[in-house]
């Protein structure tokens, strides 16, 4: 019985003390990155290693980053629950902002560069090759024995995007046709498309890996994961639809987390490295659109512009779509429980 206490005694103080002040022993300041799951190779292969040189060049101060990867909306609500991230990079403006409404970021995130976004993306429909079911849009994803896949809403940023797309392509094609503006047509696309839904995973990243593994015919994902799998030479074909969402992820500094650990100054210069032009370049070749405009030129080719491209201001911003599609009499929770009782 000694024996256990002196050990849980000893494991508590190691409790106690990573929680406590960011500086390691030798010096070096620590930082904490809690962050969605696709931007991970990114960070890890180019940004990280870039700002660790630029850093130690500026000041001779080594930085040694402790990552954690998961989905947004989970990523957020670890960081919430006591997660000591000094920086967050989600994929939802939601996923910050409780955050911001916990108290955890005091200051206003949005007035950056940018408006405190770091990566832009688009949802597409990625299949298999040859496209054996021939899927060329969204009505396609309605049709009998065709598989789809998207993560889980309850825990995956990419998602909720997935969902609003859907939902806003119904929108955008309906107040193109005759018809106009027709939320019922809207409602009905996902509803359709959800019957086929066969596997909803906690992440975007764990969605690709499901569709990798031979699950489904067809996936609804970020732009960049697919383009992250041609870079590494797997040809996984996809669609843009005519009607998609425009995908804006942000980074915050963790406001009471970086006064806690006293790595201000570095946190924040993490934050504006991520802006620049150098890392805006580098995120683009790991296939996110960059939000700095000029960079995004120079790689317009590799993304061209959808038909029907849309924001999430279109389906009235955030605070609306959470209770309009999330909500516990929301669209998306209405078709949920609608199919459950069919």
């Amino acid at each position: 019985m000694k024996r256990v206490l002196i050990s849980l005694l000893f494991f508590l103080t190691i409790c106690a003390c990573q929680k406590g002040g960011k500086q390691s022993t030798n010096g070096d300041v620590v930082l904490t990155l809690g962050a969605y799951t696709v931007p991970k190779e990114a960070y890890q292969r180019e940004i990280i290693p870039a700002f660790k040189k630029y850093w130690f060049e500026k000041t001779g101060q080594r930085v040694r980053f402790e990552e954690s990867y998961i989905g947004s909306g989970a990523q957020s609500r670890a960081i919430a629950a006591g997660f000591e991230a000094d920086i967050a990079a989600l994929s939802l403006e939601k996923d910050v902002q409780r955050l911001a409404d916990l108290g955890l970021i005091t200051h206003d995130w949005m007035d950056r560069p940018f408006g405190g976004f770091v990566t832009h993306s688009v949802v597409v429909i990625a299949f298999r090759q040859g496209n054996p079911k021939n899927i060329h849009d969204w009505e396609d994803l309605t049709k009998e024995g065709v598989s789809v896949i998207y993560p889980s809403p309850k825990t995956s940023g990419g998602a909720m995007w997935d969902v609003n797309a859907i939902y806003g392509a119904g929108l955008k094609m309906s107040e193109n046709g005759s018809r106009g503006l027709d939320s019922a047509s809207a409602k009905s696309l996902l509803k359709s498309i959800q019957r086929n839904v066969k596997v909803m995973d906690k992440s975007a990243r764990a969605s690709m890996t499901t569709f990798e593994n031979g699950v489904g015919d067809a996936i609804l994902t970020y732009e960049n994961e697919v383009l992250l799998r041609q870079m590494q030479g797997r040809m996984i074909p996809y669609v843009i639809p005519r009607a998609t969402i425009l995908i804006e992820n942000p980074i915050a500094v963790i406001d009471r987390n970086v006064e806690k650990h006293g790595n201000r100054e570095v946190a924040e210069a993490f934050v504006d490295y991520v802006m620049t032009e150098a890392s805006q370049r580098a995120f683009a070749e790991y296939g996110f659109r960059p939000v700095d405009e000029e960079v995004a030129e120079v790689f317009s080719d590799k993304f061209p512009r959808p038909e029907m491209l849309f924001d999430i201001h279109y389906l009235g911003g955030w605070e609306s779509v959470h209770t309009t599609l999330y909500g516990s009499n929301g669209v998306w929770t209405e078709v949920i429980d609608e199919l459950a009782r069919e």
